[in-house]
């Protein structure tokens, strides 16, 4: 099986050399990411026993961030190394201080096992579901223990696996202990054949990895901010919607400010040409200056790592992604702790705990349909009463959940101490 994996990745690669090549000969973006990913060991830090980290993008390394944080805490002298896929994630792991951090390389022994002999890891912990088969496999021959952090599995993957159980029985029995968010990925887990000895319910770290403090910080910028609406994480066909709202709002509310930032920066001209298309005048975040900042009525986020100052200044946010099946969602808790109430779509699967959490307290308002956005938006900005009820109750949804963190830590510090879980 594994020969068999190994074999399709490699023609998998060589197949599609041509176009990489052509991408990276005309594209100076892609090749700093391809460069970046194919460095392998080469990009990867001297740093041996060390316990690595690896996540995919940016919500899912902001939450290994607190786990390491905690982790040098109680144990400063163990090295770390923290790892993400996308570019944004890599961006992501390199603010944080006192980490090694480096991209994963492709999955296939060329790369992924000089890496694992670089670092001689003490401990190997995936965020959320990131199972990387070849990478795993040559773990469990090397007797390095593995941990999945954050575990879940939508219905969807749940459907899938089941229909060849052995696959995933195969892709994960070099973990040793799978944290799962909630009972549900935890019951999805053990049907598809994980020894229930091996699963743990830990929560989710995503509820500790939220900003927003005590809230003084996002009260300080409101102070000195518009009213303000925040579209966060738009996918592609969320803007449509979005910005026909946002012409008929500002007719409504022209005192409020609205926000639009994609979830990928690559789509800012596509999102841009639509803006114009629509007449509607509009400020690119790069271009702002403070005092353009306050009195710009639309504003595209053309630059990652700004959305969190965007919403700790906004009084409502929507966050995009679960108008379609297949995007499944954004991260909901980042506006929500700050205190706003936080719309979002019918297909949240990729987020259903954060969903269900938000939604039962009051905080969130989940939509039927795209056009019900228009008018749920118009009542909110309408009532200043009922955004500081939903607001506050989307805020301490979050915080009442947190603690995830602290239990995975103990679940981690055992295994470095005995292998096992």
């Amino acid at each position: 099986m594994d020969f068999l994996y190994h074999s399709i990745i490699g023609m998998g690669l060589l197949a599609a050399s041509p176009y990489l090549m052509f991408r990276a000969a005309t594209d100076p973006d892609f090749r700093q990411d391809l460069r970046e990913r194919l460095a392998g060991a080469d990009g990867a830090p001297e740093l041996k026993n060390c316990v690595w980290v690896h996540a995919s993008s940016v919500g899912e390394v902001r939450a290994a961030k607190i786990l390491l944080a905690k982790l040098a805490k109680d144990l400063p002298d163990l090295p770390t190394a923290l790892s993400a896929f996308t570019p944004t994630g890599f961006e992501e792991a390199k603010k944080f201080p006192d980490v090694a951090a480096f991209r994963l390389p492709p999955d296939f022994p060329y790369w992924t096992h000089p890496l694992v002999d670089k670092l001689q890891p003490r401990a190997l912990v995936l965020i959320e579901a990131e199972l990387w088969p070849g990478l795993l496999r040559y773990c469990r021959k090397r007797g390095i223990p593995v941990v999945l952090v954050n575990g879940r599995i939508t219905e969807r993957s749940h459907r899938r696996y089941s229909r060849c159980k052995f696959l995933f029985r195969w892709l994960s029995e070099g973990i040793v202990l799978f944290s799962a968010r909630t009972q549900n990925d935890a019951k999805r887990f053990a049907d598809l054949g994980v020894p229930e000895s091996k699963i743990r319910v830990t929560g989710n770290l995503k509820f500790d990895a939220t900003a927003g403090g005590d809230g003084a910080s996002s009260l300080a910028h409101k102070a000195y901010a518009p009213p303000t609406l925040a579209f966060g994480s738009t996918r592609p066909g969320d803007e449509e919607i979005i910005l026909d709202a946002i012409q008929r709002l500002r007719e409504e509310f022209p005192e409020w400010r609205y926000i639009l930032a994609p979830r990928h920066v690559w789509r800012c001209a596509e999102v841009e040409q639509m803006i114009r298309e629509r007449g509607l005048n509009f400020s690119l975040s790069s271009r702002l200056n403070k005092s353009a900042g306050k009195t710009a009525s639309l504003i595209l986020v053309d630059a990652m790592g700004e959305l969190e100052s965007w919403y700790a200044q906004s009084d409502v946010a929507f966050v995009g992604g679960g108008f379609r099946p297949e995007h499944g969602g954004q991260n909901i808790l980042e506006p929500a702790v700050y205190g706003q109430p936080v719309i979002f779509g019918q297909h949240m699967q990729n987020f259903e705990e954060e969903a269900l959490a938000l939604r039962e307290a009051g905080g969130g308002l989940q939509l039927d349909s795209p056009e019900d956005l228009y008018p749920t938006l118009q009542r909110l900005l309408s009532d200043p009463e009922e955004r500081s009820v939903r607001g506050s109750r989307a805020e301490a949804a979050v915080k009442i959940r947190r603690g995830a963190a602290e239990r995975n830590l103990e679940l981690i510090q055992n295994i470095l101490r005995t292998g096992a879980a």
